[in-house]
């Protein structure tokens, strides 16, 4: 889920920023400070957005930076369980598919791709339902549901999330909209 939340933090500019506006060389350090960690009760910080507010510089003595309060606004986006979500599929492996959904990854267990006994063409590097002859593999477009999330890191890719497509509404987008037509016509 993307949610925009407002933070209060001291941030430090160095000197060789002193000639920017106070606010543009907050922001750029604030950036490099907060984007792309994973935050474990609010996400990942996808993007620092703006700085509304920054309060007077503090000198600390033996640093030749100064120090601010600010206020600012950050977009995150974080893994709910039972969110679904659509994303591409960017590698396959035997054991199932990983599913690239917004700035994280999500796999697909090969149990969890279809209501089917699934195959795995290793030398096609795709997944085929024996009796559906559904087909996921590579650049895929599908929708599927977070059924797991695991944190272990602020690091984003050290953290793993578990995805089905084995509920209606899920899955490849042909999948999807084959099953749409097949239950209009009935």
């Amino acid at each position: 889920m993307y949610k925009l939340l407002k933070i209060k933090d001291v941030v430090r500019i160095p000197p060789r920023m002193f000639t920017m506006e106070p606010k543009e060389a907050a922001k750029l350090v604030l950036r490099e400070t907060y984007e792309g960690i994973y935050d474990r009760d609010e996400g990942v910080v996808l993007a620092v957005m703006d700085v509304e507010d920054i309060g007077q510089g503090v000198i600390v003595p033996g640093d030749g930076a100064t120090y601010h309060e600010v206020v600012f606004n950050v977009l995150v986006w974080k893994p709910e369980m039972h969110e679904v979500v659509e994303g591409e599929v960017i590698d396959v492996a035997p054991y199932g598919a990983f599913i690239r959904i917004g700035p994280m990854d999500g796999l697909v267990h090969i149990s969890q791709l279809m209501d089917d006994y699934v195959v795995f063409d290793e030398k096609n590097k795709q997944f085929i339902g024996k009796e559906t002859n559904r087909i996921l593999k590579l650049g895929d477009e599908a929708r599927a549901r977070i059924i797991a999330v695991s944190v272990k890191s602020r690091v984003i890719r050290e953290n793993k999330i578990g995805l089905t497509m084995r509920q209606p509404g899920l899955g490849k987008r042909d999948w999807v909209e084959k099953e749409k037509r097949r239950e209009a016509e009935e």
